[in-house]
């Protein structure tokens, strides 16, 4: 086979780099190791920054996002009983939504189908070949055997364990990485949102985090040790630990019920750099993680496929190499930034194993400048609802 730009990994990531690049007459398939089912049985973040809400709008499936996604002005942070509205209206001029991964990705499917688009599932053994020459491609096995795409470009979307990063040799890249001693122990629950905005609470007793998915579905998260096991935790248990977390006003307000979801992430930060190596181009969790507090992981991976997506079609339309010569640069400076401030929200809201006394009230003093200061709130918000691409 060949293709123009052979896309590694079939999450939202991979789909929304071959939707965009269809809409723009360049020809990509999709190679994705797992079924259909089993990418959309993913539950992740649906938190989406302006910056991916108009990037799906571009690709054409932002019509189910615009019907139900929920439109949110604001977040609030918590700290013993004091919650601090923070304004992304007043302060940016711009909210985020609410809107599930799973569903995009849905979106993002079914929109490949309806135009015909090529996607390879249950591949296994992929390999990248001559990824620093002018003429690469991917070999992968199917139940029919082993096969090959010729194409122009790579682009690795194929996440932290995938094959894509692996490729560039260690004597060029560099990994950056920092791991949390703890994780978040999260649930699904079909309860009503304890609150139309998300609440990032701490507590001498650890942060939690209040969100959802929709008006009867909600999503909530306690800090846990790493050492922890779901098994650990029954759901009585999860909602007596959730409401000694929250300020007493909102937590007189959860509804509780059964899970129908539980599971427990780690945290971690990762960068590796550079994200390109010759016509091999790195995006989203393939080239770095944050952890969720502040929820920039899947953001992150959109502006990756925006300095991707507008340098191959100015490299296909123009004859322009110069966004793809400068895509690692471009997109590791935003990168960066994001990094910062999930590590500054995780930082300011978890508590540590290590820290002493002059720690946890540096904790309370950020907190309580961030209460009374305007132009702390206005950097938070900018963050929040996404630097500018």
């Amino acid at each position: 086979m060949r293709t123009q730009v052979a896309i590694i990994g079939g999450g939202p990531s991979g789909l929304l780099l071959g939707q965009l690049l269809h809409l723009k007459g360049i020809d990509a398939i999709v190679l994705e190791r797992k079924t259909r089912d089993y990418v959309l049985g993913r539950i992740r973040a649906g938190i989406l920054e302006v910056g991916f809400v108009n990037l799906m709008r571009e690709a054409g499936v932002g019509k189910r996002m615009d019907a139900e996604g929920l439109i949110h002005d604001g977040t609030v942070i918590a700290y013993d009983n004091t919650q601090i509205n923070i304004d992304f209206t007043k302060h940016t001029g711009t909210p985020v939504m609410v809107y599930g991964q799973t569903e995009l990705t849905r979106d993002l499917y079914d929109a490949r189908e309806t135009v015909g688009a090529k996607t390879v599932f249950n591949v296994e053994g992929v390999e990248i070949h001559g990824a620093d020459t002018d003429a690469p491609y991917v070999t992968y096995h199917t139940k029919d055997g082993e096969q090959r795409i010729d194409c122009d470009y790579i682009a690795g979307c194929d996440g932290f364990h995938g094959v894509s990063r692996q490729t560039i040799p260690d004597s060029v890249r560099r990994d950056y990485e920092k791991i949390y001693p703890f994780g978040w122990l999260g649930v699904m629950s079909q309860t009503p949102p304890v609150h139309d905005e998300l609440i990032y609470s701490s507590s001498e007793r650890g942060f939690a985090l209040c969100s959802m998915r929709h008006a009867n579905l909600s999503r909530y998260y306690v800090q846990v040790p790493l050492e922890d096991k779901v098994e650990q935790w029954s759901d009585a248990a999860f909602w007596d630990e959730l409401k000694r977390r929250l300020p007493e006003s909102t937590a007189e307000q959860l509804i509780t019920g059964d899970t129908i979801e539980k599971s427990i992430a780690p945290l971690r930060s990762f960068v590796t750099e550079p994200i390109r190596w010759g016509r091999l181009f790195l995006c989203g969790d393939a080239a770095h993680i944050v952890p969720p507090t502040g929820a920039k992981g899947l953001n992150t991976a959109a502006s990756d496929i925006h300095y991707l997506y507008n340098g191959l079609v100015a490299a296909y339309h123009d004859n322009e190499d110069e966004g793809l010569a400068e895509y690692s640069g471009r997109a590791l400076s935003r990168i960066w930034k994001a990094e910062r401030f999930s590590w500054s929200m995780t930082n300011m809201l978890h508590r540590f194993p290590d820290q002493n006394g002059f720690d946890l009230r540096m904790q309370q003093a950020e907190l309580e400048f961030l209460g009374s200061n305007d132009a702390a709130q206005k950097v938070l918000a900018e963050n929040y609802v996404g630097l500018p691409y």
